[in-house]
């Protein structure tokens, strides 16, 4: 048998990438009564037909991890892509993008991308969430500024990019592989939004690693049991994390809390601290 990867699943037909090149497969009968889906991502083996271009999917490989919106599995890391300017940065849903990567356990990278439009404004912002410490980088897609620096991140990952409709993450790719001709669109001059041009999940190929260009990982919400977990996925908490005065500080209203003391002295982000506020609500138990 082969061994590949599912980059893409339409109508129960999936292309599986091998080294050999993509197999259009379905799937053994015994997969398809499993209770879990198959998901893009998902490592295979694979059956060929006598034809070598078709085949049938064996088995699926133990997963890493599964998302389940978007529906992706054995992901490496989430790229968050925010425009600095036009559309302006939206910092709740960015920060709320990256405490969901925080609490899956996936490495980040928050791409600033159209840094022409207002270049002092990117820099602040990189270097704002560069001490958290994130890695960040600048890009445009006019000056082809940070595109190498972009690639070399993505190099042998699986990574996942999210933000919001309009900040660039379809124009980046095209940038980052001319051959994918992805489609884009325009953002709102009146609402500040883009149109949404991405409908399904995909793994593209990019060097030797792959880019899912991913619906709906910028709704995804707090559950309510994370409340505790919350303080976690906050990186800059962590220095001050075992100087509160009580071990179940929740940084919000308790006394001599040594989180809202680093609020107060700037080394936490009073932003940042205000999102963890609204987050912490939401993710609070429903009785």
């Amino acid at each position: 048998m082969d061994t590949g990867i599912i980059v893409k699943g339409i109508g129960g037909t999936y292309d599986v990438q091998t080294t050999e090149g993509l197999v259009s497969c379905t799937l053994r009968g015994k997969l398809r009564l499993r209770d879990d889906r198959v998901l893009v991502g998902d490592q295979v083996e694979i059956t060929r037909d006598s034809g070598g271009q078709t085949g049938v999917v064996e088995t699926i490989l133990p997963r890493t991890n599964e998302l389940l919106r978007p529906a992706i599995a054995n992901v490496n890391q989430v790229a968050v892509v925010s425009a600095v300017q036009n559309p302006l940065p939206n910092y709740l849903l960015l920060d709320r993008i990256l405490v969901q990567a925080e609490l899956l356990n996936l490495d980040c990278i928050i791409v600033f991308n159209k840094g022409d439009l207002n270049p002092a404004g990117a820099l602040e912002l990189a270097d704002e969430y560069g001490k958290i410490p994130y890695r960040t980088v600048i890009t445009s897609v006019v000056q082809h500024e940070g595109l190498d620096q972009l690639k070399k991140l993505l190099q042998g990952k699986i990574t996942t990019l999210a933000g919001p409709s309009g900040a660039g993450k379809s124009s980046l790719l095209n940038a980052l592989d001319p051959n994918l001709k992805l489609e884009t669109g325009k953002v709102s001059a009146k609402a500040q939004r883009g149109r949404h041009t991405t409908r399904s999940v995909e793994l593209l190929a990019l060097g030797d690693g792959y880019v899912a260009d991913t619906p709906g990982f910028s709704r995804l919400d707090m559950g309510s049991d994370q409340e505790r977990d919350l303080q976690f996925a906050f990186p800059e908490f962590g220095p001050h994390l075992n100087f509160c005065q009580f071990r179940g500080c929740l940084h919000r209203h308790e006394p001599r809390c040594q989180v809202k003391e680093a609020v107060k002295s700037g080394d936490i982000s009073q932003r940042r601290y205000e999102h963890y506020l609204i987050l912490l609500e939401e993710a609070a138990p429903r009785y």
